[in-house]
């Protein structure tokens, strides 16, 4: 028998099945891979940006640590009396406390080395350092914190000095205390939190572009080591203090970095991450989209295939019939199996032409609109797995970020508690040292001291209570009388006026009252901080129409600019000379999680007003007006 040459529609149905069934599902992916990229890039350069800018900190804080120990160190009276007898075992206690000193030496007011250690053994003659910059600058300025340098050629190391001054004659310059600090201890600390090179490097680089340190092995031991020229071209050239995204190197690799400038010593930190580790989740994502779009492909031709065959077999056996009753052969029967369906009816009715065809284009119309209907929820459905899975990429990405800060929440904590230590350590042999025979402005100044060690762990803690979520222990509070207690036990001082205007009847809300503590405190806090002459702090309560309780903290403060309002709420953002630019994003975090919101209200020279909405605990509250 000879086969049948199939017409166009059967080529038209297997194209139709294929632009139908692919095209939306390969725009669909394309648009996911880009929105993966896109996010990827702009998450990784961010946390980048907030690792280097920590880091910078981590160093400054380091070099600062030690200077403070000399300059603690100075103030104590064998060194000021210049004994010289008792000043070298001193010298030698504080090299074998603290390692991280290379080198310690002694100088009188005639810049003569008194006492000289070395850590090495090395030749321990006594020097002149009289025309030195070192000594001038130190003896003119009190301290001196000088340039990168390799000590004996080999250990990355920076000097740094603090004069000697007698207490009860502060304006003579007693001698100078100058030691050669060790930065090794900064590539260690690189290397443990950034172990795997291949996937991220970061190091730490002078204003010249020489590695002080570096997560790289060996990097930073190595006497003239530099970063790449084409990196370095950017840095340099650079004025703005952090910063980061993409470069492009001249042999086409693609990296993701960031930099931040390490304040006082003009040292830059720099943190590399390869693109293509950093575009890993959207490659493999692109590649299994491949797969997918291979096996849509063959399961559609197949089924078009099969499609097209049962669709265009009895209509060409009809259309040879219809050519053969033309021709007026009216016993002529299609060559097909008739099937039990529309096809077969319209076999069956050939001969009833105008009867059939008004049968046939109702079913075509019905079956119409149910393909409409089919694709419609298709649609639909295709709409929702999109948005289910933005929103679990945007999920992944908000914990991948929580992840990365509290991991470095962890180490900056663990880094800068280990100097704390030392201080409180430092403080307490000062007092052993000191006895019960102190001068008061010595005593102040270790209150000052104990004080400023106190603060640091608040920062600290700071940190950890807005990188670690734990679950809130809500009680039920009578709001006016839980503001009244904690308002009264708080130390406003003299030059603020602070005023109460509570709601009439009693507000009922269930919140975590260590937590709201902190949101209250906080923001009395800063209103009380940006009042530093005379000014009013109102503290106000309400319901509102839609049955939420209202807090306002409202100050008359030089107000808040339009440009910084948008900003205050991001994470470690702040206007201040210290802080850590959480408390008010703690503040943000505390009121969702109650389920409430928080907005401000700001006009520049006339102030600032905080308003905190937290749901009633009893929705059948009578809202009255507050009384005048």
């Amino acid at each position: 028998m000879k086969r049948k040459k199939r017409g166009k529609l059967f080529y038209k149905l297997l194209f139709i099945f294929l632009i139908v069934s692919l095209l939306p599902l390969g725009i669909v992916s394309y648009y996911l891979v880009n929105l993966t990229q896109t996010t990827l890039n702009r998450s990784i350069i961010r946390d980048q940006e907030a690792l280097s800018l920590a880091f910078a900190d981590t160093v400054t804080n380091y070099v600062i640590s030690f200077r403070n120990i000399l300059y603690d160190s100075s103030r104590l009276e064998d060194f000021y009396t210049m004994k010289t007898d008792k000043i070298k075992p001193l010298v030698s206690n504080m090299m074998q406390i603290h390692s991280a000193f290379l080198e310690m030496s002694v100088l009188n007011p005639l810049g003569q080395e008194v006492v000289r250690v070395s850590r090495f053994g090395e030749d321990n003659s006594l020097r002149d350092f009289l025309n030195s910059s070192v000594y001038q600058k130190t003896v003119k300025d009190g301290e001196f914190i000088g340039n990168f340098e390799r000590y004996n050629g080999t250990y990355p190391s920076i000097t740094i000095a603090v004069s000697i001054v007698n207490p009860k004659n502060p304006s003579y310059t007693s001698g100078v205390i100058m030691a050669k600090l060790s930065l090794a201890t900064l590539s260690g600390l690189l290397k443990a939190s950034f172990p795997d090179p291949q996937h991220t490097k970061v190091a730490v680089i002078d204003n010249n572009g020489y590695i002080i340190a570096s997560s790289v092995p060996g990097e930073a031991e190595k006497p003239k080591a530099k970063l790449n020229d084409e990196v370095l071209k950017i840095l340099l050239n650079n004025d703005a203090k952090s910063g980061g995204g993409e470069i492009s190197y001249s042999n086409g690799h693609k990296v993701l970095g960031a930099f931040s400038e390490v304040s006082e010593l003009g040292w830059l930190v720099y943190i590399e991450r390869s693109i293509n580790i950093a575009y890993q989740a959207s490659n493999e994502m692109l590649s299994k989209t491949w797969k997918v779009m291979i096996f849509v492909t063959v399961f559609v031709l197949f089924l078009g295939y099969a499609v097209s065959v049962v669709i265009t077999q009895p209509v060409q056996a009809l259309k040879e019939a219809a050519i053969k009753i033309a021709e007026g052969n009216f016993d002529f029967e299609p060559d097909l199996i008739v099937p039990n369906d529309e096809i077969g009816d319209l076999a069956h009715t050939f001969m009833e032409m105008s009867e059939a065809l008004k049968l046939k284009t109702s079913e075509i119309l019905l079956a119409k609109e149910q393909l409409e209907k089919l694709n419609k929820t298709l649609e639909n459905r295709v709409d929702a797995r999109t948005r289910e899975l933005k929103s679990a990429q945007e999920e992944l990405i908000k914990k991948e970020r929580l992840a990365a800060m509290g991991q470095m929440a962890s180490v900056v904590s663990h880094e800068i508690r280990n100097p704390l230590a030392v201080m409180n350590n430092s403080i307490y042999f000062i007092k052993v040292k000191l006895g019960n025979q102190v001068d008061p402005k010595i005593i102040k100044h270790i209150s000052i001291i104990e004080s400023e060690i106190r603060q640091a762990n608040g920062i600290i803690d700071e940190i950890l209570s807005f990188a670690r979520t734990r679950e809130l222990r809500p009680k039920l509070t009578e709001l006016n009388s839980y503001l009244d207690d904690l308002i009264s036990t708080y130390p406003v001082p003299e030059h603020i006026e602070l005023v109460k205007k509570f709601y009439s009847s009693k507000i009922n809300v269930n919140i975590d009252q260590d937590e709201m503590n902190q949101v209250i405190r906080n923001l009395i806090k800063n209103a009380i901080e940006v009042m530093t002459e005379k000014g009013r702090i109102c503290i106000r309560t309400d319901v509102t129409a839609e049955n939420m309780a209202r807090i306002d903290v409202e100050d008359t403060g030089p107000g808040i600019p339009k440009d910084v309002l948008d900003k205050l709420f991001t994470p470690f953002f702040t206007t201040k000379a210290r802080g850590t630019g959480l408390g008010l994003a703690v503040t943000k975090k505390v009121i969702e999680r109650h389920k409430g919101k928080v907005e401000i209200i700001s006009e520049v020279n006339k102030g600032t007003c905080f308003r905190l909405y937290l749901p009633l605990a009893d929705n059948n509250l009578n809202v009255e007006k507050p009384a005048a």
